[in-house]
């Protein structure tokens, strides 16, 4: 039996946003992945540990409550740390406060070296597909 492809999935910080989650676990799941989903209010650290502990190949980040800029910081240096400084990194949601055009919201998010940047209202057949491509 062939093993599924594992990932961590969670919304970070003081974000509290159950749905989007839910509706991205559900897809994932369907699609063949196994999804570790960390829930909500979820720092950092936990999306470190639980990549490592389950040999994750990716990691995918909520945010909708405006303050993702914040929180999303330094997690590709913590992932490097760790020994994990090459897992995929997914953000998506609504990131930043205010309204900031998307594209300079991606740029700095992909400095911060996340490998995908979703915004709000993105279909969840777009990070499949995503996920297929750079796993490959």
């Amino acid at each position: 039996m062939k093993e599924k492809t594992k990932l961590i999935l969670g919304v970070i910080g003081a974000d509290c946003h159950a749905v989007g989650n839910k509706i991205l676990h559900h897809a994932l799941t369907a699609s063949g992945f196994e999804v570790v989903n960390l829930g909500v209010l979820v720092p950092q650290e936990e999306f470190v540990n639980a990549a490592i502990e389950t040999d994750a190949k990716a990691i995918l980040v909520g945010s909708l409550y405006g303050h993702g800029e914040i929180d999303c910081r330094g997690l590709r240096e913590r992932c490097q740390e760790a020994g994990i400084g090459d897992i995929l990194l997914y953000v998506g949601g609504n990131l930043v406060v205010g309204k900031t055009d998307f594209g300079e919201v991606a740029k700095k998010f992909l400095a911060m070296g996340y490998n995908r940047v979703y915004e709000p209202g993105i279909l969840p057949d777009q990070v499949v597909n995503d996920l297929q491509a750079d796993l490959k």
